[in-house]
């Protein structure tokens, strides 16, 4: 039986462990103490911390959903929910997405983005991804006051970048593409968006998105705590890590890219170039506060105005009420994007609604990537290269895109068919 070794126990390391354990004889190894990546959580005191956000599960991809529920029981582990979003803005709520609920905004400001959406239902550049950024697309096709007050703040926010120089296809299959007669269709007979992946979605009755990790874990030979310091490859032998002396068949990579280049130890100058070349991608940090809350019915509170520092708080103690276990009010998680003092969260939480308690907080240096406009055909190059030796890239920080739960899974399959 051949061998293969998965650098990451994130999702998209499990999934693709679980996909080839039944053909090869698979280890994983994990830097930290414990597995699931971006979308592990922990018990404070009994409440639920999603230590980076708040991890849902749904999909529109049938294969995915079919290979999903092979692990689990849907009606007796998981819980179904619809999405009630909110934004807040002038001390209001509005609904989300905003296009959809123009009609709760201010009157004056209402009427300047209707007049410019009527305007746009002539220009032939609308409803096309065919512009040359980010900004260019919101304001293109969602014109210039929506922009202002609430796409332009809220993405610069949570990206924490210039969305001018953000390319399109970054965000490919995740930018909101409403058509601007249903817009204002929608407005007029107040109908809610229910065509976006998470306007519906599966959450664990127990344990949020670490109940997901530790049954797809089930099984799996999992070393954690093991730091990979080297890569080499041997002609007719194979890969081996650490200077073991073992050699696998395979590598799939699933942690950071800028990382990989310390550690291949392999004399190919145009792999080396390549490694090199991906070494300063940009990605962004979030810090995150473990909140108790007052009751409500939101699942997630988006935060574009200036004054928030904290760009959303995510309602998960409205996911489950296994996840408020440990306090007789709900429990919510506020994000931030950068590091941020204990200090300044605790003082920003005074200026957000319910009545907010601080239990626990976290940082991650990494959890959002940033593409530029050469970012994929870095990494296409790269794969290129790598894959004659038998490792492949596969996840968020691996492939530097923005992918959900369910795309790494997706993207999981796909290299399996591909390579496997």
């Amino acid at each position: 039986m051949k061998s293969v070794v998965v650098i990451g126990s994130g999702i998209s390391g499990l999934s693709i462990s679980r996909m080839l354990s039944d053909k090869y004889k698979v280890e994983i190894v994990e830097k930290n103490q414990k597995s699931g990546g971006l979308i592990k959580c922990e018990r404070i005191n009994g409440n639920l911390f999603h230590r980076v956000g708040g991890h849902v599960f749904n999909s529109r991809n049938k294969v995915v959903l079919d290979w999903f529920w092979s692990h689990f029981d849907k009606d007796k582990e998981f819980l179904s929910a619809t999405r009630n979003a909110k934004i807040k803005m002038n001390d209001e709520l509005i609904g989300y997405p905003i296009e959809n609920h123009l009609y709760q905004l201010p009157e004056e400001q209402m009427k300047l983005i209707v007049n410019e959406l009527l305007d746009k239902l002539t220009d032939e550049k609308i409803q096309t991804t065919d512009y040359a950024n980010f900004k260019d697309f919101l304001v293109g096709n969602f014109g210039e006051e929506l922009y202002k007050i609430y796409f332009g703040p809220y993405n610069t926010k949570v990206w924490n970048a210039d969305l001018s120089k953000v390319p399109l296809e970054w965000l490919d299959g995740k930018l909101p593409m409403p058509k601007l007669r249903e817009v204002l269709l929608n407005n007029i007979i107040k109908k809610e968006e229910s065509t976006m992946v998470h306007s519906t979605f599966f959450y664990p009755r127990r344990d949020g998105s670490q109940f997901i990790i530790n049954r797809l874990s089930e099984g799996l030979n999992i070393n954690c705590s093991y730091q990979v310091e080297s890569i080499k490859y041997t002609k007719n032998k194979g890969l081996s890590i650490n200077n073991e002396s073992k050699f696998v068949d395979s590598i799939v990579y699933c942690g950071d890219i800028r990382e990989l280049g310390k550690v291949i130890q392999i004399k190919d100058d145009a792999l080396q170039f390549a490694l090199n070349n991906v070494k300063n991608l940009v990605s962004n940090g979030t810090s995150n506060v473990l909140c108790e809350t007052d009751e409500n019915d939101l699942s997630w509170l988006y935060l574009p105005e200036e004054k928030f520092k904290a760009h959303r708080i995510i309602y998960t103690g409205n996911f489950s009420e296994t996840n408020n276990e440990g306090s007789k009010r709900k429990t919510c998680v506020v994000e931030f994007s950068g590091k941020q003092s204990k200090t300044e969260m605790t003082k920003e939480l005074s200026y957000l609604p319910g009545n907010l308690i601080p239990l626990a907080f976290n940082y991650e240096p990494n959890s959002y990537i940033i593409q530029n406009h050469n970012t994929r055909e870095k990494i296409t190059t790269l794969k290129s290269l790598l894959k004659p030796y038998g490792i492949f890239l596969l996840g968020r920080f691996a492939e530097w895109e923005y992918y959900n739960m369910d795309k790494c899974i997706e993207k999981a399959m796909q290299l399996n068919e591909e390579n496997f």
